[in-house]
């Protein structure tokens, strides 16, 4: 009688085909190999563990003697079939979607991709998903172009890792032209099965700027809604934080290169407070500014979808949502380092250079 050959698993071996079997992200058929092999490694017939998983034994008996021959790794891989050998040339594909653009368009589709190579829509899907490519989406960035860019990045970065001792960092800037709309027809509210809808029309009842201060530390947010962004209501925020804040304490402002920052009556204002100090972000650097991420959520979750019938109950709405915020904070916590920043930064400029030239 012909003798089942026998499989003996190393240690290594049974920990790693145990854990394909628990796996949710492997292909099926790889899971039920590893299944094949433990229960031939207990001892089991071809015949019974074919009984036992539901197929016949020469399946179980195929997969025992690609172990024997391959190992472990002889089951992850997929044995080349008869037939006509494919025809698809890949690299083709993968050229022309990174070097060329379509005659009627500045994207290549799956449609316009088949036309031009002569694959099927399938194919090119296909390759696109094998080769990392997404025609369709696009990441926008932005390069400061800052003379001290270094220095300043280090001054934040550093005001952030470690903050001064007796002392307040507050991150400061302006949210200005904040819409007050209302829109012309109601909406459908959300329904099981069905999301919430919302007209594109709208009446606008003005707009409002909100001027914030980020405490770094606890999270808390200082503001004023004010009707416009000019140095007056800057000059007026500034003595605002200055009053509300410990008189023995340095404040330590973080904020933009807005033209309002730095007005002359601003500077004097300053030269006769010399506890208020200022730490300008690079040009094109607003990402450096934490309160950015502030004025995100804000937008998002209190006035993006919000219908406002008046400016009064878009300043109530915003001055509210900060009140609630402050009842239960949660600062931003700040992880990169200035030379992770630098080295990514150079990178990116010598990449934009190769680009150019």
């Amino acid at each position: 009688m012909r003798q089942t050959p026998r499989v003996e698993l190393t240690e290594g071996d049974r920990l790693l085909l145990e854990s394909w079997t628990r796996s949710r992200t492997l292909p099926a058929r790889q899971v039920e190999r590893a299944r094949i092999l433990l229960l031939a490694a207990a001892g089991e017939s071809d015949l019974s563990i074919g009984r036992r998983l539901g197929f016949g034994r020469h399946k179980a008996r195929r997969w025992r003697r690609r172990f024997l021959a391959g190992g472990v790794r002889a089951l992850e891989k997929e044995v080349d079939r008869p037939g006509r050998p494919r025809r698809v040339d890949a690299q083709r594909i993968v050229t022309l979607t990174t070097q060329t653009a379509p005659p009627n368009a500045t994207d290549w589709s799956t449609r316009l991709m088949a036309k031009a190579s002569g694959a099927s829509e399938a194919t090119v899907r296909r390759v696109w998903h094998q080769h990392g490519l997404k025609p369709h989406r696009t990441r926008s960035f932005k390069l400061s172009n800052d003379p001290l860019f270094a220095e300043k990045l280090e001054d934040i970065v550093g005001l952030y890792l470690s903050p001064p001792a007796h002392a307040i960092v507050l991150c400061v800037d302006e949210k200005s032209q904040i819409q007050a709309l209302e829109r012309t027809q109601p909406g459908l509210p959300l329904r099981r099965g069905r999301v919430r809808t919302m007209t594109h029309d709208y009446k606008r009842h003005g707009t409002t700027t909100l001027f914030a201060a980020l405490n770094i530390l606890d999270g808390t947010i200082m503001g004023r809604c004010a009707p416009r962004h000019r140095h007056q209501e800057w000059l007026a925020f500034l003595k605002e934080l200055d009053a509300s804040t410990p008189p023995d304490k340095t404040l330590h402002l973080i904020l933009d290169n807005y033209a309002t920052h730095k007005h002359a009556k601003v500077k004097a204002w300053l030269a006769k407070h010399p506890r208020l100090v200022l730490h300008f972000t690079p040009t094109s650097a607003s990402w450096l500014n934490m309160v950015e991420r502030f004025f995100r959520d804000l937008t998002v979750r209190r006035v993006r979808s919000e219908i406002f019938p008046s400016l009064e109950s878009l300043i109530h709405a915003i001055h509210d949502y900060l009140h609630q915020h402050n009842q239960n904070p949660k600062p931003f916590i700040w992880k990169a380092k200035a030379c992770d920043i630098l080295a990514k930064v150079t990178r990116a400029r010598a990449t934009l250079s190769k680009v150019r030239n």
